[in-house]
């Protein structure tokens, strides 16, 4: 069976990153819980880990785009529907973090608590959360002022007043509403929802 998790549906900015794991069994992973119960270099640790004991382990994003595209949900369904695709071997069943089932014939159970509860969906939490600190911490680099490597994107004080100090970047969640109340034309006529 394959857990499967997301990270990153609340912030301001940045992809949502899902991630699917199949554990075996028989292989005990020291500290696996839900990721964000780890700190950073706890999460770092057992990822490692993850990747060198799972059967199979992948991890997919949903870009901004289709954030603003779909809506956060939609978009992180899709995020782990790609992240179950990637897979090296097919599950026979997957279980769903969450409220939401995912579109795919492979047959599922959605787990609300599961990144808490289940080995799998834990793991998947903190391949997830790992995946997505580090495209924010790259993001850091590429758009400096915003503290994305701090903040992760979320909606803190500091990323406020960068946001309206700086304007949205071009990684900015136009459709969230923080970044809507700027006010300014976000939307190309091309793009718009």
């Amino acid at each position: 069976m394959a857990g499967v998790d997301e990270a990153g549906r609340g912030p301001l900015a940045g992809p949502v990153v899902a991630a699917a794991v199949v554990l075996d069994g028989r292989s005990r992973i020291p500290g696996l819980q839900d990721g964000k119960r780890l700190s950073p270099r706890q999460r770092e640790e057992v990822a490692e880990a993850i990747r060198r004991k799972a059967v199979s382990w992948a991890v997919a994003q949903a870009t901004v785009e289709e954030v603003d595209r779909l809506n956060v949900l939609h978009a992180s369904r899709l995020a782990m529907r790609r992240a179950v695709e990637q897979l090296s071997v097919r599950p026979s069943v997957i279980l769903v973090d969450g409220g939401w089932g995912l579109v795919t014939d492979l047959p599922q159970r959605v787990v609300v608590g599961g990144d808490g509860t289940v080995a799998c969906i834990a793991a998947a939490s903190v391949l997830a959360k790992v995946e997505r600190d580090r495209i924010m911490v790259e993001l850091d680099r590429a758009y400096p002022g915003y503290g994305f490597a701090d903040h992760k994107g979320y909606a803190c004080p500091a990323h406020l007043e960068a946001l309206r100090r700086l304007g949205p970047s071009p990684v900015h969640r136009r459709s969230f509403a923080p970044v809507r109340a700027l006010g300014l034309d976000l939307w190309p006529d091309s793009q718009n929802p």
